[in-house]
């Protein structure tokens, strides 16, 4: 009877470490309090709760705990560290700014944990993937490099800015960050030949910068046409300025709030005029059935802001089903080089009235993107030239009207309203 009891015992811790086994841990990092960071975590979640609906992975649930990150970097290295050593967790997802991703990349390379970033698009760290794929086997960016958002950026200056608007010379109002500084180099070093648009100035500022007006002054001496700024920490700020001042130049470029549909509400509806490039699907981007049955559930499913993800939501959705298909094909995350052959591999087409719209796949190594001529193994597939018909364009130019609505005006074939100028300029 003993033995009995002893061996009915044993088979149950037996059948509970095969449980424990069996479960699939997923950390996320990022901001608990943005937009940016809600959008990942908000995605993951669905995506979560749609394969634990259909059983599973593996025979066992997922489960999701969080590190916050506050949008700092110490911090964000903190809470890498948090999800790998006291969570022990078997795949991170990460919504975090481009500097915080930077500040965890050494953890990652070495706890070797698979993890996919769905809003840092630092060009630099695809360039690591490039230099050293065995460290970097664990990582994959399911946003188009920066590099790709610029190449893109700069037909819209040729195809718009300079043909239709007849704009010639620029300045740009750059935050420091390791975003602003990769979007200026990148823009520098292409607007100009590409494009026939002379750089006049770049002007950088602090991220905690509160009075635009001396800044928006010296734009103004530096004759240029227009501004171009580049803002993803607190870009309210200088959007609704810019409005306020009625600063007598056009400004397009990057800014961050303006991806999310509280932009018209957090700048006091002084964001008219403003364009901004966006990666796909940006709000004011006519969706497919797939995205628009997501962003449904979504809205029906979450009553705070953000009220509708931003593109890193729908990364993060999609994205952690493929980490999970890939798990499966791998027989789980720990062999990291099978995972990452299997997550290469991952491929979904999303089509609207039966053309391609949206494609969630990966650049493989050695494999050439002809307009740049370079490559970006396990970074999101993109296309940067019409007529797109192998995969999304990696950005597309949205601007925000005097009236509060939004739109993409480039590139033509995804575009719904046209590029205009703030009433207060006049040609």
């Amino acid at each position: 009877m003993k033995i009995a009891t002893r061996l009915g015992l044993g088979l149950a811790v037996s059948l509970l470490a095969s449980t424990a086994l069996a479960e699939i841990k997923v950390g996320f990092i990022g901001s608990l309090s943005s937009d940016t960071g809600l959008s990942t975590l908000r995605g993951a979640e669905m995506a979560i709760e749609d394969l634990n609906a259909a059983g599973g992975i593996m025979g066992g649930q997922i489960t999701l705990v969080t590190a916050d990150t506050g949008e700092d970097v110490t911090e964000g290295v903190k809470a890498y560290e948090y999800l790998a050593e006291t969570e022990e967790v078997d795949f991170i997802i990460s919504g975090c700014i481009d500097d915080v991703s930077l500040g965890w990349l050494p953890r990652m390379q070495e706890y070797q944990i698979p993890t996919l970033d769905t809003w840092t698009s630092y060009i630099g760290i695809i360039d690591m993937v490039v230099e050293d794929p065995d460290i970097m086997a664990p990582y994959f960016m399911n946003i188009a490099s920066d590099e790709a958002l610029a190449t893109l950026y700069i037909n819209f200056g040729a195809d718009v800015l300079k043909a239709q608007m007849g704009w010639e010379s620029v300045v740009i109002l750059a935050e420091d960050t390791a975003f602003g500084g990769a979007i200026t180099g990148l823009v520098t070093d292409a607007l100009g030949p590409v494009a026939g648009i002379q750089v006049k100035d770049i002007i950088t500022y602090d991220i905690n910068t509160v009075d635009f007006g001396p800044i928006f002054s010296k734009a103004k001496a530096s004759g240029a046409d227009f501004i171009y700024q580049v803002s993803s920490v607190n870009p309210q700020v200088i959007s609704s300025q810019y409005v306020k001042l009625q600063v007598p130049m056009p400004m397009t470029g990057v800014n961050v709030a303006a991806l999310g549909m509280e932009y018209w509400e957090d700048t006091g509806g002084a964001g008219g005029g403003i364009s901004t490039l966006s990666p796909v699907p940006s709000i004011g981007f006519d969706l497919d059935p797939v995205s628009a049955q997501f962003v449904a559930e979504y809205q029906a499913k979450y009553a705070t802001r953000p009220s509708v993800p931003h593109f890193n939501g729908f990364n993060a959705y999609h994205g952690l089903k493929q980490a999970m298909a890939a798990a499966e094909e791998a027989g789980g995350f720990n062999d990291v080089k099978a995972w990452n052959a299997a997550m290469l591999k991952q491929d979904l087409k999303l089509e609207k009235d039966g053309k391609l719209w949206l494609r969630y796949g990966f650049w493989q190594h050695g494999e050439v993107e002809p307009v740049t001529g370079r490559t970006y193994p396990q970074n999101a597939l993109f296309d940067l030239s019409a007529p797109y018909d192998d995969a999304q364009p990696s950005m597309v130019v949205i601007q925000w009207k005097e009236d509060g609505t939004v739109g993409v005006v480039y590139p033509f074939e995804y575009a719904n309203s046209k590029l205009e100028l703030p009433s207060w300029i006049k040609n």
